[in-house]
């Protein structure tokens, strides 16, 4: 089976108990920031993580993954054509949508519970 192709980074979601502090955490460590706004993106070398403030103290365990790919509407015909639900009892997948924050994402949940966001990249936001 051909997956899309141009998917070069799965960065993780942090949760944090106070998003202010995480930040001067990871900025006095050397993380470079490279976006703070609703979430804050850091990255060290070649890798990144994005810092996210939880809805409640259960969520600290609450793990999310981003998946950031040039061809989202490619990625989720492939998602469709799984049909996880059917194969692996999980949620029905969240097709594409713009969201608030600027990114339009799908949503997908594994068998564990991750949630992951497979989000289209913006070709003129570095930070994607």
């Amino acid at each position: 089976m051909t997956i899309p192709g141009g998917a070069e980074a799965a960065r993780p979601f942090l949760p944090t108990r106070d998003f202010e502090q995480s930040k001067a955490f990871y900025e006095a460590l050397g993380f470079r920031k490279l976006l703070d706004s609703d979430v804050a993106i850091f990255a060290i070398g070649a890798t990144s993580f994005i810092l996210h403030r939880p809805l409640e103290e259960e969520l600290d365990n609450n793990w999310m993954m981003q998946l950031m790919v040039d061809d989202l509407d490619g990625w989720w015909a492939h998602i469709e054509k799984l049909d996880l639900p059917a194969r692996f009892d999980v949620a029905q997948p969240i097709p594409p949508a713009m969201q608030p924050w600027g990114l339009r994402v799908a949503y997908l949940v594994d068998p564990a519970g991750v949630l992951w966001h497979i989000a289209q990249r913006r070709p003129d936001k570095p930070h994607d």
